[in-house]
């Protein structure tokens, strides 16, 4: 069930970018309404069957919710900016090493990682830098892109960790519910600040608003916040970097696109990063044995 759910997700966040870009609305308008639409979804259905989570609430339950949420509106803020400013191909890859920030994270807070985890992320990124292209451009406006999608990788991986905390308390209903309309409302701000229209759109905008919400927010976002539940934060960002080579297929698929032979190249090395990473979360940790009992010279009962 849970590499079920995890392809799902996989599938739902690789055709968000198509699907965004496809749709002729601001980007900030487009990440306001998939993640308002997705709270009321989420939320309708919470407040009548979780009422006593709700009730229930902690103050670290909030806390957390409303870190994760923020991180959230500044991934999408730093990365949408980031693709007008740098190549695609630099965007996405360096947004990519969440995986790796959740790796410094949790070693600023005395986690250590194995040279197994190490060598999956490693491997993993490899196989993104060899599907998107990765090239650094020398002008001040590239590096700029670069940074803020730099930022938008580290803001993915607090995201996750956040939902991860929050998760060993709430169920997915409530936290994405709390989750995506704190940040709807960052978003909010950010593009009325901006002074991007989140209205006004044609019917096919709406259409592709739409979309997105259910393929990207409910069936990606939402199931793999689901699945924090039963699988470490690392181990979901793993799963997060196969949307490069599924939107490849994806595009492949369905709009005919050839496909180069170095995205195959790519998955491959993806997965197997992704292998290493989950067999190191498997693997029995070594406890050593009990000191024998002293004799007392005294006979047995």
């Amino acid at each position: 069930m849970i590499i079920f759910l995890a392809t799902l997700a996989v599938l739902g966040i690789s055709a968000s970018g198509p699907i965004m870009a496809a749709t002729a609305a601001p980007a900030l308008a487009i990440a306001f309404w998939r993640n308002m639409l997705g709270s009321v979804v989420m939320g309708v259905p919470s407040a009548i069957g979780r009422r006593r989570e709700f009730r229930q609430l902690t103050t670290s339950d909030l806390g957390y919710s409303a870190l994760a949420a923020v991180a959230l509106a500044l991934h999408f803020a730093c990365f949408i900016t980031a693709l007008q400013l740098t190549s695609v191909a630099a965007a996405t890859a360096l947004v990519c090493l969440q995986s790796a920030w959740i790796v410094l994270f949790n070693r600023l807070r005395g986690i250590k990682a194995s040279r197994l985890i190490l060598c999956g992320v490693g491997l993993a990124f490899v196989g993104v830098l060899v599907i998107s292209g990765f090239d650094l451009q020398l002008s001040d406006q590239a590096l700029l892109g670069d940074l803020l999608a730099l930022v938008g990788g580290a803001m993915a991986g607090i995201y996750t960790l956040a939902g991860g905390r929050v998760r060993r308390r709430l169920s997915t209903g409530p936290y994405t519910t709390i989750c995506y309309g704190l940040c709807a409302a960052i978003l909010l701000v950010m593009a009325l600040a901006f002074g991007q229209p989140l209205v006004g759109f044609s019917a096919e905008a709406w259409v592709g608003i739409l979309g997105v919400t259910v393929v990207a927010q409910l069936l990606g976002h939402s199931v793999f916040n689901h699945l924090l539940a039963v699988l470490s934060p690392l181990v979901v960002s793993m799963f997060i970097l196969l949307e490069i080579p599924g939107a490849a297929l994806l595009a492949a698929i369905f709009l005919g696109e050839s496909l180069p032979w170095g995205t195959y190249i790519g998955l491959a090395l993806i997965l197997a990063g992704l292998a290493a990473v989950v067999l190191s979360q498997n693997r029995p940790k070594l406890v050593a044995p009990a000191p024998a009992p002293e004799a007392t010279g005294s006979a047995p009962d």
